[in-house]
């Protein structure tokens, strides 16, 4: 069988290159490397051994084929069309049609070694034109990433693994932001897994999608789902529609050994290029962690994740990005930063609220003892970390905050690595309240909080900054939300059901001020359900697109904040430090049938996890 060069990869981006603006995608993947993956063997023993290639084509067909029983020829008509590599239904139609035709009509040929082959005639083998047009392109083979990296291609499966339309995964196809969804958000998680394990878990359709992988080493890149998708990633399905999610391999509780400068410096190429491409701003309401991703419903906060931890430098990377935290009110550096153990030369002010600081940590000069690193509840090795901790008044012997919502049965907040219900992290911005010895109040989770305006360099933690403030008018308390969805009026006439929304349980209180992050923020609900779009009582429209319910009413009442995670309604495994991956479950590989294809080699022999940050306070 005929495997395709990587070139044709190169080929689909050329024709998909300006995204979002109705370029078809074009062809898929070279099929050659697909094939030494699929059967274990190297490229160059595909090209040169004909029964490896024989073995290799035929495993590339079997994984376009849905599961069946079925011995008709006509049941592999999606495969078939598949093999196609083409975007266009008529032209996987019409590849499946000169294959059917051949297997009616046989064949006999002889190889250049003289070897005669025949295909005897099937009568009566026909296409199903249905099926063929069923087979979806993801469009994931089209790498959307900057040459200067040389990104590799490792598409996540959009598949039905099971009997119904809505057993699918692991992501749903969109064509953002031509489509209406915007792209507001870059997530930066960590894998919890290593690389291999990482890419088999992206591989398998009944786990999750994200969009790339950044590998530790030495920063190479993979692209698992094209920005113009939704990936599973955030746990928070509005999120979702609005991001692009970025894994790097490495554990949050040990990830200053994981978080190279390879690394950083990778995903920081990344994001600059697809904040140019999709219009995400590279600031710290817009480049969040996991961590901050917010709950749906208060239910779901205590399950929320914590990556990339509280060893992620976000001001080098924020640095990278051409976006420096340490910049005052008009872009210019602040004095006295370093080494002077002085602030910053703007005093207190005196009626809270008119007074914006950013949280800049200085992280390799603020050890904050962390706990619980080996999961024996232990104290962390000493080193950097990027956030303060936030404390009930102005002493170190103060309790930490508390975190009614992350601890719901009323324990204490901890030191533990894995609990950021106190801590303020590097680029978040607050309105200040009070200033003491020292210490700045801050409004947090709806109660006031104080941290300590030095490290342990006696550098301040914070610099001076702008930002338009919220509070609540009137004498009643705010809820807080944790999705933009639209308000119960907007489902009337449409097949989509109402969502709702319910607070978090957390609220802005009369008096209180936060800083905003967004205010331009809309509301809406992208309902995708079902593999082909077979929505009940709604349109079906292919690529897996559901309908978007666009905001008719934006509620001046809603301030969107909090934490959390949502799943996708699939309920997939969670991804983030919630979950030691590395001890996951491989996928499965194909076993070879007895005699045929055996693996003489090893697999890759040839081949190189919001608009506001973790708290309310920056709604």
């Amino acid at each position: 069988m005929h495997l395709t060069q990587d070139a044709a990869a190169a080929h689909a981006r050329e024709l998909a290159k300006a995204k979002g603006d109705g370029s078809p995608a074009a062809l898929q993947t070279g099929t050659l490397t697909q094939a030494a993956k699929l059967v274990g063997v190297t490229r160059d023993r595909l090209r040169s051994d004909d029964v490896a290639n024989v073995c290799g084509g035929a495993a590339v067909l079997a994984s376009y084929q849905p599961r069946t029983t079925s011995d008709r020829p006509a049941a592999w008509s999606k495969a078939v069309g598949s093999y196609a590599g083409t975007a266009t239904d008529q032209d996987r139609l019409d590849f499946a049609r000169q294959v059917y035709s051949v297997i009616r009509s046989g064949e006999s040929r002889t190889t250049n070694d003289g070897q005669r082959v025949t295909l005897a005639p099937t009568q009566g083998a026909a296409v199903d034109a249905a099926a063929v047009a069923a087979t979806i392109p993801s469009g994931n083979e089209v790498v959307d990433c900057p040459a200067v990296l040389r990104c590799e291609s490792r598409p996540a499966p959009y598949e039905q693994y099971g009997s119904t339309p809505d057993q699918y995964g692991n992501h749903d196809l969109a064509d953002r932001p031509n489509d209406g969804l915007s792209i507001d958000y870059i997530v930066i998680h960590d894998t919890e897994a290593s690389w291999q394990t990482s890419l088999d878990l992206v591989n398998d359709p009944t786990y999750l999608a994200w969009h790339y992988t950044i590998r530790s080493s030495d920063g190479q890149v993979a692209q698992h789902v094209n920005p113009k998708n939704v990936g599973f990633q955030a746990g928070n399905w509005y999120i979702n529609m609005h991001s692009i999610g970025i894994e790097h391999e490495g554990f949050a509780a040990t990830g200053a050994s994981w978080y190279t400068e390879s690394m950083y410096r990778s995903s920081a190429t990344l994001v600059q290029y697809l904040s140019r491409e999709y219009g995400v701003p590279l600031d710290r309401a817009h480049v969040i962690g996991h961590d901050q991703v917010p709950g749906t419903t208060k239910a779901t906060i205590p399950g929320m994740h914590w990556d990339p931890g509280p060893f992620w430098d976000w001001e080098h990377y924020m640095a990278l990005l051409g976006k420096p935290l340490d910049r005052g009110q008009h872009g210019k550096a602040v004095a006295a930063r370093k080494g002077t153990g002085k602030g910053h030369g703007h005093g207190p002010k005196q009626h809270g609220g008119s007074d914006v600081v950013t949280i800049v940590p200085g992280f390799a000069d603020n050890p904050q003892p962390v706990t619980n690193c080996d999961g024996a509840g232990s104290a962390c090795t000493p080193q950097g970390t990027n956030f303060v901790y936030l404390r009930t008044a102005p002493s170190d012997t103060a309790p930490l905050v508390a975190d009614p919502g992350l601890h719901q049965t009323g324990q204490a907040s901890s030191t533990e690595v894995s609990d950021i219900g106190p801590r303020a992290t590097a680029g978040q911005k607050f309105a200040v309240v009070a200033r003491q010895d020292g210490w700045t109040a801050v409004w947090w989770l709806g109660e006031l909080a104080w941290f300590k305006d030095a490290n342990a360099a006696g550098d301040p933690v914070t610099v001076p900054s702008q930002g338009r403030l919220v509070r609540a008018t009137g004498t009643t308390a705010v809820p807080v939300y944790g999705r933009g969805y639209p308000e119960s009026a907007a489902y009337a006439g449409t097949p989509v059901p109402d969502q709702g929304v319910a607070p978090l349980g957390y609220t802005v209180k009369p008096g209180q001020s936060y800083v905003l992050a967004d205010d331009t923020v809309k509301t809406d609900y992208y309902y995708a359900k079902t593999y082909d779009s077979s929505l009940p009582g709604g349109p079906h429209r292919g690529g897996g697109q559901g309908p978007l319910l666009p905001d008719l009413v934006r509620p001046p009442d809603r301030v969107r904040a909090g934490r959390g995670r949502e799943d996708h309604p699939l309920a997939p495994r969670p991804v983030g430090p919630t979950l030691d991956r590395s001890s996951a479950p491989h996928v499965p590989a194909r076993a070879p049938r007895a005699g045929t294809c055996a693996s003489q080699e090893p697999a890759g022999a040839d081949e190189g996890q919001e608009d506001a940050p973790s708290s309310l306070p920056s709604t």
